[in-house]
């Protein structure tokens, strides 16, 4: 289950969408974010559904892989649906002893469901496109105008890469001192809540300390080859536009264009 995490991997194939430059990646998984938020009809849904599908096509990344990061957090679309689903006031359609399901609350479920499993995986198609150092320089790039304030645009791009590199790291170690554990007869399944919090500890200890020990031995690496940060280094790919990138511009700029006008021109509703 934890090796099903897609987040934080890069997959390695020869795809037009593995060549553009991350900014427009990054750019794009933005106003995908937002596209979502901006109506809550089907027919928004159903072109983010398929201007999400035909990226997934263009990527290269087999769909099956892709779909693995929605079985980790099957768990928390679920809670969230449930609590849609019984906690939102309207007009009653079921009552199961005190709790009732409202009409309202059966669309914001299924909304809420279809929102968050196209947010992960987008946002798992932008990480299993763009390699560590691409994203980093990505990161420094969209955030330079903060240096007018005096923020450490460098150190806080090399920070959000090191924790999206470290995920399927930590992952893996997780997993690994899991199947250790349940070796030494560990049970993290049985039991009620209050007993599986407490299986839980022979698992955090470890996994905490590796943590931390990883973090140790990267700063020492970074110091050991007097890493100073941004300030006057120089690239060895410094980051170009081409003519695919600009295209892309173009594309997501008509695909926010077609949410807006098709999700008020021809809205779609489930009930």
């Amino acid at each position: 289950m934890l090796r099903d995490i897609t987040l934080g991997q890069y997959y390695q194939t020869d795809s037009a969408l593995h060549r553009m430059d991350p900014r427009i990646k990054l750019a794009g998984t933005m106003v995908y974010m937002i596209s979502l938020f901006i109506y809550k009809n089907i027919t928004a849904y159903l072109l983010a559904f398929l201007f999400l599908a035909v990226v997934i096509r263009i990527s290269r990344v087999p769909f099956r892989f892709m779909i693995k990061g929605l079985k980790a957090v099957m768990f928390l679309l679920l809670i969230t649906a449930v609590f849609n689903l019984f906690l939102t006031r309207g007009e009653p359609l079921v009552s199961i002893w005190k709790l009732t399901i409202t009409k309202e609350g059966l669309v914001n479920a299924v909304y809420i469901v279809i929102r968050l499993g196209f947010l992960i995986i987008g946002s798992s198609l932008m990480t299993l496109t763009t390699t560590p150092n691409q994203l980093t320089d990505g990161l420094e790039k969209i955030m330079a105008p903060l240096k007018i304030f005096k923020v450490p645009v460098h150190e806080v791009a090399m920070m959000m890469s090191i924790a999206l590199r470290f995920i399927p790291i930590l992952m893996e170690e997780t997993d690994k001192i899991m199947k250790a554990q349940m070796a030494r007869g560990a049970d993290f399944e049985s039991g009620r809540l209050l007993d599986k919090a407490k299986a839980m500890v022979p698992l955090l200890v470890p996994l905490i300390i590796s943590a931390f020990r990883r973090a140790n031995d990267l700063a020492m690496a970074m110091e050991a080859r007097c890493y100073q940060g941004g300030e006057g280094r120089t690239k060895m790919k410094p980051l170009q536009y081409k003519r695919i990138d600009y295209m892309a511009y173009g594309v997501m700029a008509l695909y926010l264009l077609g949410v807006i006008l098709l999700g008020r021109l021809f809205p779609l509703h489930l009930i």
